[in-house]
């Protein structure tokens, strides 16, 4: 890998954090000769053809102003700053994958990579009270544009220059790609502090995104006496940001249904790899690599670290380290979900056995959870229903089934009171939550718009229950210890009720079956 300046000195004050950066680049320099005579630069600048055409307007672009306009609405007046974030250092000098904020991406339209340190600023229009629909807010985005051949730029800065990153966009081809109104992110300082102490307009970010940005925003705080309540007031936008995502869009629609696909693909070549993962002293990586694969290949990666867990690993909610063997007889837990390169991530989870075929007591569990996954459905069709309903009509099949099997210290109808929750051992987790461009989006929504808010069309989320049997639970029957099983499908409410975005994906016993042996046989 060729080597880059990259210090992370976002922590440190201002003057500090310069001069540490200034003395990593010059000490970059000593691992290389950097030319610095005018022929030199004269020559790497000179006869390069013609670049190829800029991008098109982004379909996305479209939706933009819609959902300015509805955040805008919010906060009449005042000015909002959506940091997209910035690299991270991974280890020295290399970084992580960027992959900006969830607030600046639903805004900005922008995905996959781009534009690490952008910002994405609402300005607000004078004289408007957002009536009839009015725009309340511009749109500008700051961020760095692509410098010309002749520049030092072009062929030394291991951070912007076209050497060691590709071309950037030009301005004005940003402009066409998002629709938005950009300007050279220099020009930020100076945007974010204009007319501050003459109108008194307020100023809110989203915090903790972007250190550079946090320190620049309470610095123009600081000098034009708008410190107090700060905090609260970037909560305040944080939140409006997070609860403007429940209700998707057209767009939004479409690219989570894309998501499923790419997940659904990638399911499949997980199956395929299943013989190969019973010979692998870490099979679990095996099944972990081959999903991996087709989320890189077909979309922007992974939505998030993928759990594969075999036999007992399944029990444990948050199996990430993937570095157990796959036994021939043992159930596999994957719950993954691929990321497109819009950013929207799909969110499945699919129990497998291993060689193809439930057992009787892996099924007899298995049947249960997808009872509870189907009455989970039923209720989210009823009219009016509210979010957190959805839960409790899997928990009553849950705790049914674990009254049938004589495991629960009581009835089922008393472990579901609010005070008893016994089920809970076996079943620990919410059986919900929003998805889109987080897998658990929305989190800073208020409780009243999300786990009390009624369904209503545009909403996605997730069905998922499960029921998790400990190899070392010595409640349960020695039959089912070491067995977990989890069935997670997206889910769409539409005008008509709530659809399955996943119904593609096999889930039933049998379907799953034949799915495994179609995989065998197209080997």
């Amino acid at each position: 890998m060729s080597e880059s300046k990259n210090e992370e000195t976002q922590n440190l004050p201002a003057n500090t954090a310069e001069k540490l950066a200034n003395e990593v680049e010059k000490r970059a320099h000593n691992r290389t000769k950097r030319p610095g005579n005018t022929a030199f630069r004269k020559y790497i600048g000179e006869d390069w053809g013609e670049r190829p055409n800029g991008p098109q307007r982004s379909e996305v672009a479209d939706f933009l102003p819609a959902r300015h306009a509805k955040l805008g609405r919010q906060f009449i007046g005042e000015r909002l700053v959506f940091p997209a974030g910035d690299l991270q250092v991974r280890s020295n000098d290399t970084d992580y994958r960027f992959r900006a904020h969830s607030a600046f991406a639903h805004l900005s339209g922008l995905g996959q990579e781009d534009e690490p340190g952008s910002v994405l600023v609402l300005d607000p229009i004078p004289n408007t009270d957002g009536s009839n629909d009015a725009p309340t807010h511009t749109a500008t985005l700051y961020f760095h544009p692509r410098a010309s051949r002749t520049s030092e730029e072009f062929w030394a800065n291991s951070r912007h220059g076209e050497f060691w990153v590709g071309a950037r966009l030009s301005a004005a081809e940003m402009s066409t790609l998002t629709g938005l109104k950009v300007a050279h992110i220099d020009g930020l300082r100076d945007a974010l502090a204009k007319d501050l102490g003459a109108r008194q307009t307020q100023l809110r970010t989203i915090a903790n995104v972007d250190p550079k940005i946090d320190a620049l925003v309470t610095e123009i705080r600081s000098q034009n006496g708008i410190l107090e309540g700060a905090a609260e007031a970037d909560f305040q936008l944080s939140e409006a940001a997070s609860e403007l995502r429940l209700i998707k869009d057209a767009y939004e629609i479409a690219e989570m249904q894309k998501a499923v696909n790419i997940t659904h693909a990638g399911f499949t070549e997980i199956l395929r790899n299943l013989p190969r993962a019973i010979g692998h002293w870490r099979g679990e990586r095996v099944v972990e690599g081959a999903f991996g694969a087709k989320a890189r290949e077909e979309g922007n990666g992974l939505g998030y670290e993928t759990i594969a867990a075999s036999g007992n690993h399944a029990n444990t909610l948050h199996w990430i380290g993937n570095d157990g063997p796959v036994r021939e007889g043992d159930l596999i837990l994957v719950d993954a979900g691929a990321e497109v390169d819009s950013l929207y991530t799909a969110d499945i989870t699919r129990t497998l056995p291993v060689n193809g075929k439930f057992t009787d007591t892996q099924r007899e569990i298995y049947e249960a959870v997808l009872e509870a996954c189907e009455a989970a459905l039923t209720k989210a069709n009823e009219s009016g229903v509210r979010f957190c309903e959805i839960h409790a009509a899997a928990m009553e099949v849950i705790a049914k089934h674990l009254e049938n099997w004589g495991i629960l210290p009581c009835t089922a109808a008393e472990s579901l009171h609010p005070e008893a929750q016994y089920h809970r051992r076996w079943m620990p987790h919410g059986t919900s939550h929003h998805l889109g461009l987080d897998v658990h989006d929305c989190a800073q929504a208020k409780r009243e718009l999300y786990d009390l808010a009624q369904l209503e069309p545009g909403m996605i989320f997730t069905i998922e229950p499960g029921l998790y049997f400990r190899a070392d639970d010595l409640k349960v029957p020695e039959r089912f210890r070491g067995i977990g099983v989890r069935i997670e499908d997206d889910i769409l409410v539409t005008e008509t009720g709530a659809i399955r975005l996943s119904e593609d994906i096999p889930r039933t016993v049998e379907a799953v079956e034949a799915w495994i042996e179609q995989a065998k046989e197209n080997l």
